[in-house]
């Protein structure tokens, strides 16, 4: 993140997402102004908070995968939530300290992924020298003991070793060199594994019941624990033991400590159908009695308060939210002035146009047109799309659209599923192993299900 300019980070997001410009500049803004305050003297820091974004426009334009790349960029804690899954505090369902709870839990499991890849190289040498003295069936240089049967009346000479320390080294490296080119990947081994008692508990709060894990990589656990031991191949055994290397080689409270400081710093969460909860003028009985409750419960986790983890507690004062909803029932206006407030930055996304949607078959690293290719590559089937057949794709993607619902490019999975399906069924057995698709082809597999407006409202 430190090294990447706003017009940079725009740059890395198309990549991934077509269009939809506006969006990408805020977020990208936000990112580097968060990098701008932690250049800053600690005194000043404070009084700097982020600027959280409200995102407006319809599904599957783009709001979710631009929040999920920028994290993604950053290494920052994310997490997505939906605002319909949240309660007022004395109703059923989650509250909204949940998703605070959450954050702290993806923090440590980027934090740790990041020690775990810091330690792997000695890590996995450790668990290859432990799964080779495994795999040895010969001898070892070491003198066995005798029982002791009473004082001998004359000294017995120790029976020498049947191999020494350098051959037994030497039998030891090679092993590993064999374990490493899976020559012994089917052999069985006993490993010890750690199992913690109880690992969840149910936590009783003013918020309601909640079941939470407890940290089972505390010695000894919060419970106690046993080990026992499992009987694995060699296959499975590796990982287990550069596991539990990786966790006797990196500290546990100082991983704690920095992915609590992460999630507080650099946390991004996104808040999805943020519309679903805005309330309109005398819209207040029925289901809609909790959802002005459920804005008024998010202001001071967005203002800033401290949420109490398992981890620790964690300011929300620094954390970047991004609030998406489409706002097709209400209007941003719709939700409480305290929530407007909180969410100064308003992104309009455009609704996507056919050359929208070709590009998106064809110009992302993740393109659509790729995952099918190298899926099919498996089965030893290759795939070609002509520029004229992504075209059709995308003109029958707009019309099914135009006479359903807009669901926008979700839409065009469901394109490709329905073009590929037989394909893909066959692959493993056809001795056809190129398929070519054009204009022609994509027309006639495509139209029956598009140009009928109650087929494609059942099938599509």
């Amino acid at each position: 993140m430190e090294e990447l300019t706003p017009r940079q980070i725009v740059a890395e997001l198309d990549k991934y997402i077509v269009g939809q410009e506006a969006a990408k500049k805020a977020v990208a803004v936000a990112l580097r102004n968060r990098f701008r305050r932690q250049q800053l003297p600690p005194e000043e820091q404070e009084d700097i908070m982020p600027k959280n974004i409200l995102m407006i426009g319809p599904t599957g334009v783009g709001k979710t995968e631009i929040a999920r790349r920028l994290a993604q960029l950053a290494r920052a804690p994310f997490v997505k939530v939906e605002a319909t899954k949240f309660t007022e505090v004395g109703y059923v369902g989650r509250d909204v300290d949940s998703m605070i709870r959450d954050l702290a839990a993806n923090a440590i499991r980027l934090v740790e992924k990041e020690r775990f890849a810091e330690v792997a190289v000695i890590a996995e040498e450790r668990a290859m020298d432990r799964l080779a003295t495994m795999v040895y069936d010969g001898p070892t240089p070491y003198t066995p003991y005798h029982v002791f049967t009473g004082f001998p009346t004359e000294s017995e000479p120790q029976p020498e070793p049947e191999i020494t320390e350098d051959a037994y080294a030497d039998a030891l490296e090679q092993l590993i060199t064999e374990i490493r080119a899976g020559e012994h990947a089917e052999k069985l081994v006993e490993v010890d594994v750690e199992e913690s008692a109880n690992p969840f508990v149910q936590v009783f709060s003013n918020q309601g019941i909640e079941e939470m894990a407890m940290d089972t990589n505390m010695p000894g656990g919060p419970f106690g624990s046993r080990r026992s031991s499992r009987r694995v191949t060699v296959r499975e055994a590796i990982p287990m033991l550069i596991e539990e290397e990786s966790k006797k080689m990196v500290d546990r409270g100082a991983i704690q400590r920095e992915a609590i400081e992460r999630a507080e710093q650099t946390g991004i969460i996104f808040l999805d159908e943020i519309d679903k909860v805005a309330i309109k003028s005398g819209g207040n009985s029925g289901p809609d009695v909790s959802r002005e409750g459920v804005q008024r419960d998010l202001l001071p986790v967005i203002e800033g308060s401290t949420v109490a983890t398992k981890y620790g507690p964690v300011r929300t004062d620094f954390i970047l939210f991004i609030a998406a909803g489409a706002f097709h029932m209400a209007k941003p206006s719709d939700l409480i002035p305290e929530l407007q407030g909180r969410l100064p930055i308003r992104v309009q996304l455009e609704s996507l146009k056919k050359d929208d949607f070709r590009r998106i078959l064809l110009e992302p690293k993740n393109a659509l047109t790729r995952q099918y290719i190298e899926l099919l590559k498996v089965d030893g089937v290759t795939i070609e799309f002509t520029p004229e057949a992504l075209e059709e794709i995308a003109e029958l993607a707009v019309l099914v659209n135009e006479k359903t619902e807009n669901i926008g490019a979700r839409r065009l999975h469901t394109m490709m599923e329905r073009l590929l399906s037989d394909l893909l069924f066959e692959a493993p057995e056809t001795e056809t192993k190129f398929v070519f698709f054009d204009r022609d082809t994509v027309h006639a597999r495509l139209d029956p299900f598009v140009r009928n407006v109650e087929v494609s409202r059942s099938v599509l």
